[in-house]
C-alpha cells in the first residue's frame, strides 16, 4: 500500500502528504465522492457530509457551538437589515427570503443573454435616459485633509503595511467627512492632542462623534488612520468574517485583541484603547444592543462594502432612527452622527437587499431589470482608467452605440450574444458607470428620505480606484 495519497497538488508540485484510506490510493480528503451521496452541511454549507451520516455530524460540526453562541448574542436577531422581497408598504413586516433566492452572476447572465435583442436594446435606451435626467452631476471630491499629513507623508509606524493608493482613498473619505461637517477640523484636533487644550472644546468634539464604527473593517486600517488623525478612542470594527481563519457564523466581544483571532491585527496595540470587535453576517447585527455603544454619538465608515453589503449597512445603521420615536428607552439607544460609505461591487447587488426598490420601480424598471443593471455594472471596469475615463465625456461613444442599434435591429439573426461581442470596451465601459450611478444615487435618495443630509460624490480619480463612489451623510 502506498505511504501517501496519490492526489497530485499542481500549485505545490507534489502529491498529498495525507496517509491513504485502506481501500484507495487515495485520502479521505481527495477521494472520488459520489454527488448523490453528500449534501451540504446545514450548520456550514462550506463543508459537505454524507447524507446516512447527516445526524450524527450535527451533534459534533465544529461550527455547532460557534453558531449557538451567535444566536444567543443580545445584538443577534435574524435577518433584521437583510431587508424583503416584496415591500407593499413601508415598515411593513413580511418573512426573511432564505438564502437560496440569491441570483447570482452566472443567473444574471443567463438572463441577459435570453432577451430578445430588441428588449435588450430597450433596456440600454432607457438606462442611458434615466442616467441623463438624474445622475448627470455626481461631484468630484478628492480631498486629502491636513489631519491625514502623518499617513500621506508616511510618519506612521513602518511595521504597518502601507500602499499609497490605499491610503489616498482612506484619508480621502476622512477628508469628505470633514468637509461634510462629522469630523472637526484638523486644527481643532491638533489643539486638542496638547495638555493645554480648552477641556469645553474637548467636550464639544466628545459630544459629536465619540465612537466609530466600521463595517467590512479586515484589519481596520480605515479605522486605525481615523484614530491616528482625528483623536477616536472608541471603536467597533465589523466583519462578516474572521480575517484569518474565514468562519461566517461567529460573534466574538472582546476588548483590546481579537480572540478569534491567531495572528494579532497589527493596529491593535496602544493606538485604540477603547477596541471592540465583532465577527458575523452585517445582516444579523442590531446596533441597538451593543452595550458599549448605548448612549453613544457614533460615527458609520466603510470602505469598499461589496454589493448588498452597503445596502444591509445601511438598514443596519439607520432602521434603529425610524424606531427612536416609538421607544421607550430611545434616551438609551446609540446615536447616528453621521455617515461614509464607499460602494463597490455592484454586480453583486441584490433586489432582496436593495434598500430602494420603490425607486427603481418608480423608474419604470422591474426586478429583472434590476438584476440586469446589477450585471452590466462588472463592465465598468472595461475601461483605461489610466487615462481618466469619465462618463460625462462619453457623449461620442454613447451616438455610436445608437448607430449600431439600427444596425442590430434590422438584423433578425442577431442576438444579445452578438450585440454584446460587437460593442467595443469604452462603451460597455459607459454603460457600466450608468448603471452604477443609477443604483448608488437610489441609495442616497433613500438615506435623504429618512431625514438625513446625504450627498454622493467621487471621492478618488478613476486612476486611482475605478470604484470611487462615496455617499456621506450627517
Amino acid at each position: 500500500m502506498a505511504s501517501h495519497c496519490k492526489f497530485w497538488l499542481p500549485k505545490k508540485k507534489r502529491f498529498c502528504a495525507n496517509s491513504p484510506l485502506f481501500d484507495s490510493p487515495f485520502c479521505g480528503n481527495h477521494t472520488q465522492r459520489s454527488d448523490a451521496l453528500w449534501i451540504p452541511c446545514p450548520i456550514d454549507p462550506s463543508h459537505s457530509v454524507l447524507e446516512e451520516n447527516l445526524q450524527s455530524h450535527l451533534n459534533r460540526c465544529p461550527l455547532l457551538k460557534q453558531a449557538q453562541s451567535l444566536s444567543s448574542q443580545p445584538f443577534y436577531q435574524k435577518g433584521i437589515n437583510a431587508g424583503r422581497e416584496y415591500e407593499e408598504e413601508e415598515g411593513e413586516e413580511m418573512d426573511v427570503v432564505p438564502k437560496d433566492s440569491i441570483f447570482t452572476s452566472e443567473m444574471k447572465r443567463t438572463a441577459i443573454y435570453a432577451m430578445s435583442a430588441p428588449k435588450f436594446l430597450g433596456l440600454i435606451a432607457k438606462i442611458k435616459s434615466v442616467h441623463a435626467a438624474i445622475c448627470n452631476n455626481i461631484p468630484e471630491s478628492f480631498r486629502i485633509p491636513e489631519a491625514c499629513s502623518i499617513w500621506t507623508n508616511r510618519e506612521v509606524d513602518k511595521k504597518l503595511p502601507y500602499q499609497e493608493k490605499h491610503v489616498l482613498q482612506q484619508a480621502s473619505i476622512l477628508g469628505n467627512l470633514e468637509e461634510f461637517g462629522v469630523l472637526r477640523k484638523a486644527s481643532l484636533i491638533s489643539n486638542a492632542t496638547t495638555e493645554q487644550c480648552d477641556s469645553n472644546r474637548e467636550s464639544e468634539r466628545d459630544a459629536d462623534v465619540s465612537a466609530v464604527v466600521e463595517f467590512g473593517a479586515g484589519r481596520g486600517y480605515l479605522t486605525q488612520m481615523l484614530a491616528d488623525c482625528y483623536g477616536i478612542k472608541k471603536v467597533l470594527l465589523v466583519e462578516r468574517k474572521s480575517y484569518k481563519l474565514k468562519i461566517l457564523l461567529l460573534f466574538v466581544l472582546c476588548l483590546g485583541k481579537c480572540m478569534n483571532d491567531k495572528r494579532p491585527r497589527l493596529h491593535v496595540r496602544k493606538k485604540l484603547p477603547s477596541y471592540l470587535n465583532v465577527t458575523q453576517q452585517f445582516e444579523d447585527l442590531n446596533l441597538n444592543a451593543v452595550e458599549s455603544l448605548q448612549g453613544v454619538g457614533y460615527m458609520a465608515i466603510g470602505k469598499h462594502l461589496c454589493g448588498p453589503a452597503t445596502d444591509v449597512t445601511l438598514r443596519c445603521c439607520i432602521r434603529q432612527r425610524s424606531n427612536e420615536n416609538t421607544d421607550a428607552q430611545s434616551h438609551a439607544s446609540c446615536d447616528l452622527r453621521g455617515l461614509a460609505i464607499a460602494t463597490c461591487c455592484h454586480h453583486l447587488c441584490q433586489w432582496k437587499n436593495y434598500i430602494n426598490k420603490r425607486y427603481i420601480s418608480e423608474l419604470g424598471f422591474t426586478k429583472e431589470d434590476f438584476n440586469a443593471i446589477s450585471w452590466f455594472t462588472s463592465w465598468a471596469v472595461d475601461a483605461d482608467h489610466g487615462s481618466e475615463f469619465s462618463v460625462t465625456d462619453c457623449s461620442a461613444q454613447l451616438e455610436i452605440m445608437n448607430e449600431k442599434k439600427e444596425v442590430w435591429a434590422e438584423s433578425e439573426l442577431c442576438g444579445v450574444g452578438d450585440i454584446v461581442r460587437s460593442m467595443q470596451g469604452i462603451d460597455r465601459a459607459v454603460l457600466g458607470y450608468m448603471c452604477k450611478d443609477i443604483i448608488d444615487v437610489g441609495r442616497v435618495m433613500w438615506v435623504k428620505a429618512q431625514g438625513l443630509t446625504s450627498e454622493l460624490v467621487k471621492y478618488v480619480p478613476s486612476s486611482i480606484s475605478p470604484e470611487n463612489h462615496l455617499l456621506v451623510a450627517r
